[in-house]
């Protein structure tokens, strides 16, 4: 129960820090309406637990929904699941600032991140680029380089 209320708490502090945030102008998923029970979700089923990831970002500016989709499957064929060129791709193509660290978006906990991204990085393979995935601010490739407080 108090592991609960922590995260209902946490998630009601992010959430009200966030409404005062400017709005995306092009909204692409319907995050809004989850927003709080999927923090609080994932607080909770995710518990204890840290990732660390790295993203390729194609914002809605950058290309089209489908021209994305297929750029980025065709970038993840040629990556592979290596960590050297993800992080080369990641300067060239990505549209996130974190582009010049090589996408990395460094740790962070159950959350934190808009509810598809952050599914993918509490519940898929560690070391593998999944996408893409597609959130408000665009279309994703993820590459999971750790995550703690598993069981």
């Amino acid at each position: 129960m108090n592991r609960f209320l922590l995260a209902l708490l946490s998630a009601l502090l992010i959430v009200s820090t966030s409404a005062f945030a400017p709005s995306v102008s092009s909204v692409r998923v319907p995050t809004q309406q989850y927003s709080l029970l999927d923090t609080v979700s994932s607080m909770y089923n995710n518990w204890g637990k840290k990732a660390t990831a790295s993203h390729i970002l194609f914002k809605p500016s950058q290309f089209d929904e489908d021209a994305a989709k297929a750029k980025l499957t065709e970038m993840k064929a040629e990556i592979g699941d290596d960590p050297e060129k993800f992080a080369a791709a990641a300067k060239e193509w990505s549209g996130c600032p974190s582009a010049k660290d090589g996408g990395s978006l460094g740790e962070f906990g159950p959350g934190m991140m808009v509810k598809n991204f952050d599914d993918v990085c509490f519940s898929e393979e560690v070391g593998v680029v999944q996408g893409p995935i597609s959130t408000q601010f665009g279309e994703h490739l993820i590459l999971i380089t750790s995550r703690t407080g598993e069981e």
